[in-house]
């Protein structure tokens, strides 16, 4: 090899960057590798601090993203003091960080949102969600890396959402419970014999449909009484529920009702 580099003394510098290079991409897939296996560890944690199948998938990710780029700087930077005396790269790296704070302040600052998804579980991968704000973008996340994240929407297009821009988020997959209100009409002269038995069925109601997690309330969003008064109850649902418990709650209503002669209002 000595022989080599003296007799082409110019393949020296090319083979050993090429050298850096090939370790920096061994070293990236070995700890690649170990990063797959520590978020595997995760499933081992007790019960309430195991992190959810999403949560493993979304840290995996940031995880390698973050690896391949600092394996890559790495190599580049070693590769730079080939040609630049190392107290010299010391400073022109601190010249041109300071320079990219201010050219490529949002490219550093989508980085930098990247690196605190590590720490935050605001969103993982298969998650719903709606990106408030100037954007109000809304879809399933597919992925996640350092720089971006990618939504699917509803209607099939893919979004890819710089992390610097997710100020506030409205995550679909993280609710206790779901919203699953009706509305119906008494007639004025059946208000009184109508609110009594909405009362007790809620009660019932809670036993009857297992996806309903309390009693309704019984509001009235006019607050007027006249020859007919339009009623809301308020129904909580077990998370994701919702749609499936508004036709048995208006069938267990409606027959309730029915059965003690109080008429509805179309």
């Amino acid at each position: 090899m000595n022989n080599i580099f003296t007799q082409f003394p110019w393949l020296d510098k090319p083979i050993r960057i090429l050298i850096y290079f090939i370790l920096a991409m061994l070293v990236a897939f070995i700890l690649r590798r170990l990063a797959h296996w520590l978020v595997k560890l995760g499933r081992l944690a007790p019960h309430g601090r195991k992190p959810s199948l999403e949560r493993q998938k979304t840290l995996q990710s940031l995880i390698v993203s973050a690896i391949n780029v600092i394996a890559l700087v790495s190599a580049f930077l070693a590769s730079l003091a080939l040609f630049i005396d190392p107290n010299a790269l010391a400073w022109g790296v601190g010249l041109l960080g300071t320079a990219l704070g201010f050219g490529a302040r949002l490219i550093i600052g989508d980085y930098l949102s990247g690196l605190s998804f590590l720490f935050e579980d605001t969103f993982s991968v298969g998650d719903k969600i709606a990106i408030l704000g100037t954007l109000a973008i809304e879809g399933v996340v597919e992925k996640i890396n350092l720089r971006t994240t990618m939504l699917r929407s509803p209607t099939g297009e893919l979004f890819v959402v710089p992390n610097g821009e997710i100020r506030a988020v409205r995550n679909f997959s993280r609710g206790k419970f779901s919203i699953a209100n009706i509305t119906l009409k008494i007639q004025g002269a059946d208000l009184r014999t109508a609110l009594t038995a909405l009362e007790a069925l809620g009660s019932e109601a809670v036993i009857l449909l297992p996806n309903l997690i309390e009693p309704w309330q019984v509001t009235s969003r006019g607050g007027v009484i006249g020859q007919d008064t339009e009623l809301t109850l308020i129904a909580k649902a077990r998370f994701g529920k919702a749609a499936e418990m508004r036709p048995l709650l208006l069938t267990l209503v409606h027959e309730r009702l029915l059965g003690m002669n109080i008429q509805l209002v179309n």
